[in-house]
C-alpha cells in the first residue's frame, strides 16, 4: 500500500528560485528567438513594457531585461505563497 506524503507548506525561497529561473530562461528564448526570426515574429515588443530598462540589442538593454525578468519571479513567489498559505488554512 501507498502511505500518503504529507503535504509541505509552499517555501518563499524555492518558489522564488524555481519562478525566477523559469522567466529567466523564458527572457533567455524569446530574445534567442528573436535573433534568429524575421522581425515580424520577435518578442522584444512584448517583453519591452514589462521590463524597464529594457532595450532591444543593447548590452544594458539585455542585462536590465534579465535582472528584471529574475525579479519579477521573486515579487511573484513573495506576494503568491503567503496568499497560498492563507487560502490553504481556510480550505
Amino acid at each position: 500500500m501507498n502511505t500518503p506524503v504529507p503535504a509541505r507548506p509552499l517555501s518563499i525561497k524555492v518558489t522564488g528560485l524555481a519562478l525566477s529561473a523559469f522567466l529567466l530562461v523564458s527572457y533567455l528564448l524569446c530574445v534567442g528567438f528573436g535573433l534568429v526570426m524575421p522581425a515580424r515574429f520577435h518578442m522584444h515588443e512584448a517583453w519591452a513594457p514589462l521590463l524597464p530598462g529594457f532595450e532591444w540589442l543593447t548590452w544594458p538593454g539585455f542585462v536590465f531585461g534579465a535582472i528584471g525578468a529574475y525579479l519579477y519571479g521573486w515579487y511573484i513567489a513573495v506576494v503568491f505563497v503567503p496568499l497560498w498559505r492563507f487560502f490553504a488554512k481556510r480550505a
